[in-house]
Formats: C-alpha cells, structure tokens, sequence
C-alpha cells in the first residue's frame, strides 16, 4: 500500500549538512498500527512528514497503491493529503475561531463534499471519539484531552488511508494518554495507523510493528514488510474551496476581533469618508448649477432668425490684424465686424420641416414666429375699438407714424405649445396668478413679473382704462375677450386699387372668419431667475399666428402686394426687400421668421446644435443657416469647472484610500503571522495554495465591504450638519446630497482596493511550507 525507496532528505545551513533520512526504504501494510521510535533529530517527524505530503523528499520515491509521487505537483499533494491522510498532532492544531463541528469538517469542506453529508460524517465521528454532547462548542471550552480527541475526529471523519500521529500522547496526562491510545488502536484495525512517539512503553503496550530510527536510517523493524504486489485504483480527488466558504472562514474569525476588526475599518474608511463628502457636494452644487443653467437655457434658447450672426465669422474679423498697426495715413471703407458676421439665413419649408425633426427627447419646445399682423378689436363700453398687444406707448407711435400698416396689431409675447400638444412650456416656468393656464391656441395670457406688476402700456392698449400704479381685480382682466379679424373683413378695397382699413363694427366682430381670442388667466414667473422669459404683457401661443396666416395669406390685400411695386396702403413705392416685409406682415409669409428651440436640458442643447450643424454640413457659406446659441456660450464660461473642482478634491481624498491599502496590507501581512498555525492546519487538511489565498482574499473583502459601508454611512450622516452650515452661510438648502450610485461605487472601490492591497501578504501566506508552518506559535 504504501512504499518507501531509498528516499533522501538533506538539510543544508551554511557549510553543514544534516541527513534527516538517509536512503530509508520502507513497506508499510493496508491495515496495521506501526509505532517509530528513535531519539530527537532521529529523522522520524521528517519520515511523517514525507509520509504526509507535508514535506517533499529530496531523492527515492514514495509510492502509495503502485503509484510513484515522482511527478506529483503541489496540487497531487494538496488532494494526496485530503483523500488519503488524516494528521493527529501533538498540540492538536485546532482553529480556535470555529466550532468543534467546524473544525471536523473543514477536510471534507476542501474535497467538496455536500453539506448534509459532511455534517453527518462529522458527527459520526464525533461521536466515536465520545464527544457527542461537545460538537456545537468553541475549543476554548474543552480540556486538553478532548481537544485531542477533536483531532482524532477530524483526522477521521475523511476516512483516510492513512492515519500520521505525531506524538498524539505528548501534552496528555497518564489516564488520558492511554484513553487516547485505546482510541487509536482500534482506529487501525481498518486502516495504516503510523505513530512518532519518544514513549517505548506505550509503543510496546499498542502497536504491531514498532520501526526505530537513529541518524536518519531504519536500525531495527520488528514485523518488516516487503510490497510485492502492485496495487491499483489509486486515484486523487481535487480539493476545492469556494469562496463561500472562505467568506464563512474569515468572517468567524474577523468576530472574535471585534475591537481590532472596527478600528481596522474605520481607519480604511476615511479615504472613503472624504470622497463620499466632496461627491455629495458636488452633486448638491451640480443640481443648483443644473437648476440655474435650465432656467437660464429657458430664457436663452436656440434662436434661427432670417439675419442671423455668424459667430466664427465675427471672431475671424475681430481677431484679423487686432495687434497689428496700418501703416500710411489712408483709410480703407469697410463694412464693421458686426456687419461683416450678418448672415442672411434661407429659411424655407425644408428647413422648417429639418428642425421638425429634432428628437422630443432633445426638445420638446420648438416655437415658430411669423411675422404677420393681427388685426384686433375689442368692444369697450358697448363699442368696438381697434386694440394691439403692444407694449409701447401707441399714443406716441401713432401720431409720428404716416404709415396705415402700423395700425396692424403686432407685438406681444409668443410662447410655444409643446410637440405633444400640451401646455408644459409655461406650467414648468409660470404660475397661475389668477384664472387658469390656456388649453386652446386661442387663449391668451397676461404676464406679471415677480412683483405682481403687469405693463400699463399693454393694458392701455387692449383698451383698459388704467393708471400707472394703480392696483387692479384680477376678475376685470381674466375672460376678457379680443376679436382677430381676417384681412379680407378689415380692409376694403378702393377704386384706385389701394386698401384701407375698415371702419371698426359690429359687422366684423361677427364675421365667420373672425376668432375669440379669451384672456384666460394672469400668470407670474415661477422663479426670479426666469423673469423675463416672456416679456410683461400679453401672451399668445405661436400656433396662433400660424393659423393667421393660413388665413391671410390667400385675402386680397395679400394677392395684390404680391404683384405691385408699390404699398397697395400707402400707394408709396417700394423696394422687393419692403415687399417682402409687407407680404409678411400681411399674412402671405408661409415660412416663419423666428424658430426658437428651448432644449429640455443643456446635455440636450447640445445634441440640438449637433443636429442644426448636420444641416450645414456640405453646403457653402451663402446656403447655411447660422443659429444663435447664447446659452451654449454661457455654458461655456462654467461648463467643466464643477467637474474640475471635484476631480481635484477626489484627488487629495484618494491619498487616504492609497494609505488605506498600504494599512491593509500591513494587517493582513500581520493576520498571515498569527494564523500561521492556521495554514499549516489547512494545508495539512489538502488546501492549495489558491485556497489559502481565497481565505485571506475573502477577509479583505469584509473588511472591504464594511470599511466601504461605513464609509458612505458615516459620509451619509455628515451631510445632514453640512446642509446646515451651507444654508446659514449661501442660503443654499439641501446642497449635500449624496447618490445612492456614487454610494455603491465608493462601496465597490472600497472593497477593491482592500483586496489589492491584501492579496500580496495572502499569497505570500499561501507559500508557506507546511511543516514550518505547523511548527510556529
């Protein structure tokens, strides 16, 4: 069964050489209780050890069941040791964090054996050891001789091949030393029972072969044995350990040093604690800069005008010679930077269909202003009157002006109905003040600013009788209604082929052309930041004015601008310039004149003008449509300053994690020292190297994982006092929020860089030799 051939170990220190085993060549048989005795330094703990797999031998061979272990890897040895041996020790090298039961079956845990079969096995042998009322207990609660007996337990419950007794009796009283050795006796009665003993007697009294050694050779076996036969169905089964249960391991062990184990943590944590802080900060002061940017974005939106200004044109221009002198004393006419970057856009319906199809997503506020008039009147004190949503002083305008066409209602503020048709443009920047938000194109609004003020100028000149300061019933205002008249009932037609407006009537108020515009309620800015969004007086909805001119752009007045060379009004004649502003006026521009894009964040600002830029791409400088982002160019000034400023303080922050894994690492390599005994235990019982190291791997894990938690807990906890402090001090409110996502990130680098730091010492741990290993205190 088991055969040594002149098997040789030598240990050299310096210039001297001690021959441990000197060419010892053995047979042992399947079932037998052999007893080796021999002086200290004899070679007998190395003959064991070899006999273990705990040593290597430096020449021979050692062959078990008709195999040679002369090819054997660290890994034929791990299994070797935990299929086929079982180790009863002197000090009986008992994991003192585990309980009894634990520790019976930590073998059987590294072969992979199931869980309700170990646990049975152990208990068995348990049982047979008379510790049966003990299993469930700590080994600080047992005496020295059932700790031994929990080594026999253990050494058993695999069922090996093979049991190696290294002075089992040693630290034992007389009566339990012969209880013990009863115990081993009929242990060998089914298989190899191999003892080390200093003790003849007891050699004597239980073994069948006693082998005595001295100066590493064999002088006398009494019952010597010669393999002739050669056995087979050797086979070695894999030890594996799970990380589970590495994390069972190091977690029992982490509780029996609780002090040590939170101090560990909250030492690893403040790097931790810091990152925590400046990421809550800086999401607090990020959402108050997002706020500040939307309701800026709001008042700032994309803007495409018919004369546009190229922005690269007027930098190109104003940077061209700007350190450089003329020389002479001539002068040059030339048009200004200013002018030179005016940039005629060619607004068509292509165009106009492009921006269509911006993504909702990126914006879902697009208005469309045209530049036509609205021809308005209102019934005051039983008469119809011609009114506008100007907010100039029209007193003044109308007596300086010798033009008709200024009698054209025109003015006011133009706010857009989403692309989903609904209202959230001004529910998500206004207030209702008094009446309600409008649901139809038709409503209109009055807009106050944050004072509760309206514009006198566009009360006046809806026909209110006011003045200035005086305080107004908001019920005189809300309801009140304004009738837009078509061009065809306003404007007649005269024998020389002019137009002129109509007398204001009854007639035209009740014309099937003419629409009820309805004052439904007065709305206030949500915040001081966004007054000014539309500008103080009346509001109307941009699909309003398309509406206008779907109307207008077919009346007669329309048609016959569209083919005279003079202001069919006035008679006066005019450029193609002015009839194009006329013709617009009049209804009979069907492209708009203004496209305002209000994106639904600045992220999305900028896929917007990604997407205008796509439009350009190709075309030549005459052909592009140049659009004003004066958001964008705010942006600019603070985009990435937050970003910067949080990286910089992350920075100075991860200087305490780096000297966190520097002190895991240090408590780890302190952890390998004092479980030395422990891995001599686990290396014993078959663990790999893999294994030792998945042991120490898992218990920096925890303290990963804890130091993590407590980390983002203790840095969760400030932010309530740092809120304070920032709100007495900015006026800021809740500007320290911490994101449940940063928190699990800070947990997941914790734990990280815990096992990075600890793995070196545990791999170190895991190379250890066995038998030294055993050895230490």
């Amino acid at each position: 069964m088991l055969d040594l051939k002149h098997v040789k170990k030598y240990y050299t220190v310096g210039e001297t050489t001690t021959k441990a085993l000197d060419d010892v060549s053995v047979s042992f048989r399947k079932k037998e209780f052999v007893s080796i005795l021999g002086p200290s330094g004899s070679g007998k703990t190395t003959l064991l050890n070899i006999i273990g797999g705990l040593d290597r031998y430096d020449s021979g061979d050692l062959v078990i069941n008709g195999k040679s272990t002369k090819t054997f890897q660290d890994k034929d040895w791990d299994a070797y040791r935990n299929n086929s041996i079982g180790f009863i020790f002197q000090s009986y090298n008992i994991i003192t964090h585990l309980s009894i039961i634990d520790n019976v079956t930590m073998g059987m845990t590294l072969s992979g054996v199931a869980s309700d079969v170990k646990d049975k096995k152990a208990k068995d042998a348990l049982i047979r050891v008379g510790l049966e009322k003990h299993m469930n207990k700590k080994p600080a609660q047992l005496s020295g001789g059932q700790l031994q007996r929990v080594a026999i337990a253990r050494a058993l419950a695999n069922d090996p091949d093979i049991l190696l007794a290294d002075e089992p009796t040693g630290a034992l009283d007389t009566q339990t030393s012969r209880e013990i050795m009863d115990l081993i006796k009929d242990l060998a009665k089914d298989r190899l029972v191999i003892m080390v003993t200093h003790n003849p007697e007891l050699a004597e009294e239980y073994s069948d072969r006693i082998i005595k050694f001295h100066d590493g050779k064999i002088i006398d076996d009494s019952e010597p044995y010669t393999n002739e036969g050669d056995d087979s169905g050797f086979a070695l089964n894999r030890t594996k350990m799970s990380f589970w249960t590495a994390l069972r391991l190091s977690f029992t062990n982490i509780r029996t040093k609780k002090g040590r184990t939170f101090l560990t943590m909250f030492a690893s944590s403040i790097g931790i604690i810091g990152i925590g802080i400046v990421l809550a900060l800086s999401n607090g002061f990020q959402k108050q800069i997002d706020s500040t940017q939307s309701e800026t974005l709001s008042q700032f939106p994309v803007t495409i005008s018919r004369v546009g200004l190229d922005s690269q044109a007027a930098i190109q221009s104003a940077q061209t010679g700007k350190n450089n002198f003329a020389d002479g004393s001539k002068v040059t006419a030339k048009k200004s930077a200013q002018e030179s970057a005016q940039h005629v856009n060619k607004l068509d319906q292509d165009y106009v269909d492009f921006v269509k199809d911006i993504k909702k997503s990126a914006a879902k506020n697009i208005a469309y202003t045209y530049t036509t008039g609205f021809n308005l009147i209102r019934q005051v004190n039983g008469k119809y009157q011609s009114v506008t949503f100007s907010n100039q002083d029209q007193s003044q305008s109308q007596t300086a002006s010798m033009d008709p066409s200024s009698t054209m209602g025109v003015g006011g503020a133009v706010y857009p109905t989403d692309r989903n048709g609904k209202m959230s443009f001004l529910k998500e920047n206004y207030k209702v003040l008094a009446g309600a938000y409008p649901t139809k194109k038709t409503d209109i609004v009055l807009i106050a600013d944050q004072h509760n003020n309206v514009n006198i100028n566009a009360l006046k000149n809806l026909g209110f009788d006011v003045k200035n300061n005086q305080q107004l019933k908001t019920s005189k205002l809300v309801g009140t209604t304004v009738k837009l008249i078509s061009n065809d009932d306003y404007y007649q037609q005269l024998p020389t082929g002019n137009f002129i407006p109509q007398q204001v009537s009854a007639k035209m108020a009740d014309s099937s052309k003419t629409k009820t515009l309805r004052i439904t309620g007065i709305l206030r800015t949500k915040s001081k930041n966004s007054d000014g969004l539309l500008s103080n007086g009346v509001a109307y909805n941009d699909r309003l004015t398309k509406d206008v001119v779907d109307q207008n752009k077919n009346s007669a007045i329309a048609k016959a601008q569209a083919t005279s060379d003079k202001n069919v009004i006035t008679g006066a004649a005019i450029k193609s310039a002015d009839r194009a502003n006329l013709l617009a006026y009049m209804g009979a521009a069907s492209v708009p004149s203004t496209i305002q894009i209000y994106p639904n964040s600045f992220k999305q600002k900028d896929k917007v003008t990604n997407y205008l830029d796509k439009f350009n791409k190709g075309k030549s400088s005459e052909d592009k449509v140049v659009y004003n982002d004066l958001a964008g160019n705010i942006s600019s000034l603070t985009g990435g300053l937050m970003d910067a400023i949080t990286y910089v303080l992350i920075g100075f922050a991860a200087i305490s994690l780096v000297t966190s894994m520097i002190m895991i690492a240090i408590i780890t390599y302190t952890s390998v020292l004092e479980r030395t005994k422990e891995i001599g235990v686990l290396k014993a019982l078959g663990a790999r190297k893999k294994d030792i190291t998945r042991v120490f791997d898992a218990e920096t894990t925890i303290l990963g994982v804890g130091s993590g938690v407590l980390g983002v807990v203790i840095a969760w906890l400030l932010t309530f006092p740092a809120n304070v402090i920032l709100e007495r001090v900015t006026d800021l409110s809740n500007v320290a929020q911490l994101n449940p996502l940063h928190a699990i990130l800070l947990v997941i680098i914790s734990t990280v860089l815990t096992v990075l730091g600890g793995h070196i010492p545990a791999r170190i741990g895991s190379k250890k030799d066995a038998a030294i290993a055993l050895r230490s205190e």
